[in-house]
């Protein structure tokens, strides 16, 4: 899998008119190579590819990263870029400017001396939008864990308990059933609080007849999952019943049309007509949804400014909301795969409204 990532790479940098690219990003690190180790340096040229690695790493960089020549760097890394460039009569090398500070790039320049430094713009980046079978399969193991996470929460959702205790309660369920850790820091948000679209888990405790909002996800072989789930404990209200049911409705229709070739921009467009329509404009201020993969956050977006267009093998959520300052909100969050004739869902959790009494 490794080479033909490589492969791909390398076709990019020629069409940049690149010689090398010094990749420092350690989730491109990753997606290239296999190794999980905490430093490193990723060099690739037209004829080479090269692991720069201390000597903590040098034994689990051979045995992940076996498609890579392992080198074992100087005390300054960019001492040994520079041997190795010089060595194959390399002048100019591209470098990752989104993950290079520019403190970085001055202390660059000056060890690398006459070799040119040219900045890049998400090249591995662009590679990671598409997700190949393997990456795929991985991911729909991290959605069936999210779906299994809510499933179990279900069963402690009760008066009295504290958002930050659920929140612990979805993490430790997670981390037992194989996560490494969650995806990112978890979202309880109950009664009020449930109209921040990012509420973290506070010490509030729920009270009957408000809503609950879940937004977590589970980081399992380098890749993440994504969902968010809103209930309601005790009674309904008319109120709690019409917002949920026009967030469902506008999710529903995106997931329906939602289809390759479709920018961001009109993906995100599907769902936030649906909400407009009912008058609900002013409280959807986010965007549709985002891709995910070894980030939580990563290209596409589907937002008013998403102009990617849309590519089978892209993985991306789907989670329109709305939120009433005061009262509470919904969100309803899956993550799908864009694929040749529209799309696939990964998470399955019911999108009922779920009353718990």
């Amino acid at each position: 899998m490794q080479l033909s990532r490589i492969a791909k790479l390398r076709t990019v940098l020629q069409e940049n008119g690149l010689e090398a690219l010094l990749v420092t990003n350690a989730f491109n690190r990753f997606y290239l190579t296999g190794f999980s180790g905490s430093a490193g340096y990723v060099l690739i040229t037209g004829s080479k590819a090269y692991l720069l690695v201390d000597f903590r790493y040098t034994t689990q960089a051979a045995e992940q990263a076996a498609q890579f020549e392992i080198v074992e760097h100087a005390v300054k890394p960019m001492d040994t870029v520079k041997e190795l460039l010089s060595g194959l009569g390399i002048r100019r090398i591209g470098f990752e400017q989104q993950d290079v500070t520019y403190g970085g790039y001055i202390s660059y320049r000056e060890q690398l001396g006459s070799i040119e430094l040219v900045a890049t713009d998400s090249l591995v980046e662009n590679l990671r939008m598409v997700k190949d079978e393997q990456e795929i399969a991985v991911m729909q193991e991290a959605a069936d864990l999210a779906d299994r996470t809510f499933s179990h929460i279900l069963g402690f959702i009760k008066p009295g308990v504290s958002e930050r205790e659920l929140a612990v309660e979805l993490e430790m369920f997670m981390r037992r059933h194989g996560a490494t850790s969650t995806s990112f820091e978890t979202i309880v948000a109950s009664g009020e609080r449930s109209a921040l679209p990012h509420g973290k888990a506070s010490d509030r405790v729920l009270k009957w007849n408000e809503f609950v909002k879940f937004d977590f996800g589970a980081l399992y072989k380098g890749y993440c999952s994504d969902i968010t789930r809103t209930v309601v404990l005790g009674q309904p209200t008319e109120q709690h019943k019409k917002i949920y049911d026009i967030v469902r409705e506008a999710q529903s229709y995106a997931l329906e049309h939602i289809k390759p070739g479709m920018t961001g921009i009109e993906a995100d467009a599907l769902a936030r007509g649906v909400i407009a329509k009912y008058g609900y404009a002013d409280h959807f201020g986010h965007g549709l949804g985002h891709g995910l993969g070894l980030e939580i956050h990563e290209a596409p977006r589907l937002s008013k400014t998403g102009e990617t267009v849309l590519a089978p093998g892209m993985m991306v959520t789907v989670e329109p909301g709305i939120y009433i300052p005061g009262f509470g909100g919904v969100r309803i969050e899956d993550d799908v795969v864009i694929t040749e004739q529209g799309l696939r869902i990964l998470t399955h959790s019911s999108k009922d409204l779920i009353v718990i009494n």
